[in-house]
């Protein structure tokens, strides 16, 4: 187990960094635009709108169609993907290595949590169904603040209901670097999500393509991490 000196509060990120629910959201776009006589999009244009929470995405795919992103559409659509998608795993999964990752973090006496942009309800069901419940002691979701993410807000709430001691946000995007950035976090990235700027360019602390790693940097870096936030 982690020393106190070297123990962190790891928040992670959920869509992209846990979890590839791309194809899972895709779907269910195209289900709800479709339901109201409007275009289904390809799977690029809709993983391309992931990261700043369901109300985006679908503002952005409204616009994408010559729509008003904010007219009176907008809220029945949000609703609609809300319900449809909060039990859609058939087309999610977890990224390789990451449950045995998350064990051998808690092993290491970290503390575990999630900030995500999805909606609480959907966010804990899935942790529910992939098993990753056990491991999380904060859930914050794109609804439980006014704010979303990039906003510092529910990183900072999230670290704050995890009790003192240096932080390390795991994330995929340019979202998560900016969170982290704003928050005063160290970012560690997972390379294979849905980021879409170079990965120089984000500033992170730790960078990893296999979760299979990511124990063992943290329990190299722990202490830079500690000492220098």
């Amino acid at each position: 187990m982690a020393d106190q000196t070297r123990r962190l509060n790891i928040i992670f990120d959920l869509d992209g960094t846990l979890i590839d629910s791309a194809p899972d959201i895709h779907a269910a776009a195209n289900k709800v635009f479709t339901a109201n006589g409007l275009q289904p999009f390809p799977f690029p244009v809709v993983k391309g709108f992931i990261g700043n929470g369901v109300g985006v995405l679908v503002a952005r795919l409204l616009q994408s169609q010559g729509l008003d992103p904010a007219g009176p559409l907008h809220s029945d659509l949000v609703a609609q993907f809300i319900s449809l998608y909060e039990d859609a795993f058939d087309l999610t999964h977890l990224y390789s290595g990451v449950l045995q990752a998350l064990d051998a973090l808690a092993a290491q006496g970290h503390r575990l949590g999630l900030c995500t942009n999805k909606p609480v309800g959907p966010a804990r069901a899935a942790l529910r169904h992939f098993g990753l419940d056990k491991h999380m002691a904060v859930l914050i979701g794109g609804d439980s603040l006014p704010q979303r993410k990039p906003d510092p807000a529910p990183l900072l709430a999230a670290l704050s209901a995890m009790g003192p001691g240096a932080a390390l946000f795991v994330g995929d995007s340019e979202v998560d670097a900016e969170t982290a950035r704003r928050a005063g976090v160290a970012l560690a990235l997972f390379t294979e999500g849905y980021r879409k700027a170079p990965v120089d360019s984000l500033g992170a602390k730790l960078i990893f393509s296999d979760f299979a790693a990511l124990p063992g940097l943290v329990s190299h870096f722990a202490p830079r991490i500690v000492t220098s936030i």
